[in-house]
């Protein structure tokens, strides 16, 4: 039993295959209707948490070889607005100084050596180390 118009449901499903395949997904989500505002009290811990920032050694260093003061630094802290600073402060709180020390490396090589030694033990082979 043949069915009328096979070729023709085929293509059409092909094509409708290919335009869902291409189409490029979309995430949509709530836009705030009202203006960002701070609070006082939320703007004074932003403002001294980039002061905190700004006061390590070598963020300090850096700005001063770029010829900065710090009377320069806090009247341009100064100028940026409640949404500018709360931007600034939320990159601080991502930013990771110095790495992790290479306590991941160590880890990493621990778990390693932990594996090895349990690979020996299970296989029945014993290790001898001799002068």
């Amino acid at each position: 039993m043949k069915i009328r118009f096979m070729k023709q449901i085929s293509w059409y499903l092909v094509f409708a295959m290919f335009v869902l395949g291409i189409a490029p997904r979309v995430e949509a989500g709530f836009a705030p209707s009202d203006v960002f505002a701070l609070s006082r009290l939320e703007r004074a811990a932003d403002i001294d948490k980039i002061q905190k920032a700004l006061e390590t050694k070598m963020v300090t260093e850096r700005l001063e070889k770029l010829g900065y003061t710090h009377e320069e630094m806090n009247s341009r802290l100064a100028q940026l607005s409640d949404q500018q600073i709360h931007n600034l402060a939320l990159q601080i709180d991502e930013m990771k100084v110095g790495g992790d020390g290479g306590l991941g490396i160590v880890i990493a090589l621990l778990i390693i050596a932990i594996l090895c030694v349990l690979l020996i033990q299970l296989s029945g082979h014993r290790v001898v180390v001799t002068k």
